[in-house]
C-alpha cells in the first residue's frame, strides 16, 4: 500500500530521497535539489516542482496534471517507465539517457536540448517549443505532435510520425529509419545525412532540403518553395507539386507536376541513373542535360 502526501510544502535537497511507493498530490517542491533522486513507483498529481533535477534515477513513475517550473531545469535524468499525462514541463533540459518514457497532453514551453540519448519515447498530443529537441534518441512514436525549434532529432534513429507539425530548420539530420506519416515539415536544410527517410502524404518547404539521403521516399506528397533539393541523394519522389529546382541526384525517381529548374551535372553524377516523369510524360534524364528553366 502506498504512502500519500497531500498537500505539503518540501523543501530542502533530497527531501524524499529514495523513497518507495508514494502517492503525492497537492504539493510543492521548492529549495532543494533532487527532492525525488533514486525514488520508485511513484504516483505524482497536481503538483509543483520549483527546483532542479527533481526525479533523477527513478523508475516507474506516472504523473498527471503537474508542473515543472523553469526552475526546475534538468529535471528528469537517468529515469526509465515515466508516464506523464495533462501537464506543463517548462524547464529545459528534460529528459537525459532515460527509457519508456510516455507523454500524453504535454506542454513543453522551453524544451530546449530536451530528449538528449533516450529510447522508447511516446509522445500524443505533445507541444514543443526549442532546439535540438531529441537528439540521439531512438524508438520514437509521435500522434499529433507540434515543434517549433531548430536541429530537431538530429542523430535519432527508429522514428515514426504521425500528423503532426514540424517548424525546424535542419530536421532530421543524421537520422536513421525515419518514416513520417500526413504531417507539415516547414525549415531549411531538412534530413541532410540520413539513411531511410520517408515522408508519406506530407507538405514539406525546406530550402536545399533532401540533400545527401541515402534511400528517400516521398509518397502522396507536396514540396514547396524548395530550391537545389535532393543533391546527392538517391530517391524515389511522388510529389503532386512543382519543385522549385533540383540539383544532382545520385539515382532514383521523380514524379512532379513539374521542376522549375532541373540541374544535372555529368561531371559530379550519373544523369541517365535518375528517372523523371513530368505530369503523364515519362522520360529519363539525358546524359548532358542542361538545366532546364
Amino acid at each position: 500500500m502506498k504512502t500519500t502526501i497531500d498537500q505539503q510544502h518540501l523543501t530542502g535537497e533530497r527531501a524524499l530521497f529514495g523513497s518507495n511507493g508514494l502517492t503525492i498530490k497537492n504539493s510543492v517542491f521548492e529549495n532543494g535539489e533532487s527532492p525525488l533522486k533514486e525514488s520508485r513507483n511513484l504516483d505524482i498529481s497536481d503538483s509543483i516542482f520549483r527546483w532542479k533535477y527533481p526525479l533523477w534515477y527513478c523508475e516507474n513513475v506516472d504523473v498527471t496534471d503537474t508542473t515543472l517550473l523553469e526552475t526546475a531545469r534538468s529535471g528528469i535524468w537517468y529515469t526509465n517507465n515515466i508516464a506523464i499525462k495533462d501537464s506543463i514541463i517548462q524547464a529545459p533540459k528534460t529528459f537525459r539517457r532515460g527509457k519508456d518514457i510516455r507523454l500524453t497532453n504535454v506542454h513543453l514551453p522551453k524544451a530546449e536540448e530536451t530528449f538528449w540519448n533516450c529510447e522508447n519515447i511516446t509522445l500524443n498530443k505533445v507541444q514543443a517549443e526549442g532546439n535540438y529537441f531529441a537528439m540521439n534518441s531512438k524508438n520514437i512514436t509521435a500522434h499529433d505532435f507540434s515543434l517549433s525549434g531548430n536541429y530537431a532529432f538530429d542523430g535519432a534513429s527508429n522514428l515514426e510520425i504521425h500528423h503532426s507539425k514540424l517548424i525546424s530548420k535542419d530536421a532530421f539530420w543524421n537520422c536513421q529509419d525515419v518514416t513520417v506519416y500526413d504531417s507539415v515539415i516547414i525549415g531549411e536544410y531538412l534530413g541532410w545525412n540520413s539513411t531511410n527517410l520517408r515522408f508519406i502524404n506530407c507538405y514539406i518547404e525546406s530550402e536545399q532540403g533532401l540533400c545527401y539521403v541515402k534511400n528517400l521516399v516521398i509518397e502522396h506528397g507536396k514540396i514547396v518553395n524548395t530550391d537545389l533539393a535532393l543533391e546527392y541523394s538517391t530517391i524515389d519522389v511522388k510529389v503532386s507539386t512543382t519543385i522549385d529546382s533540383v540539383k544532382n541526384p545520385i539515382s532514383g525517381h521523380i514524379q512532379a507536376k513539374n521542376i522549375g529548374e532541373l540541374i544535372m551535372e555529368a561531371s559530379e553524377i550519373d544523369p541517365e541513373k535518375t528517372r523523371i516523369c513530368l505530369t503523364d510524360a515519362c522520360t529519363k534524364v539525358p546524359a548532358l542535360a542542361a538545366p532546364i528553366r
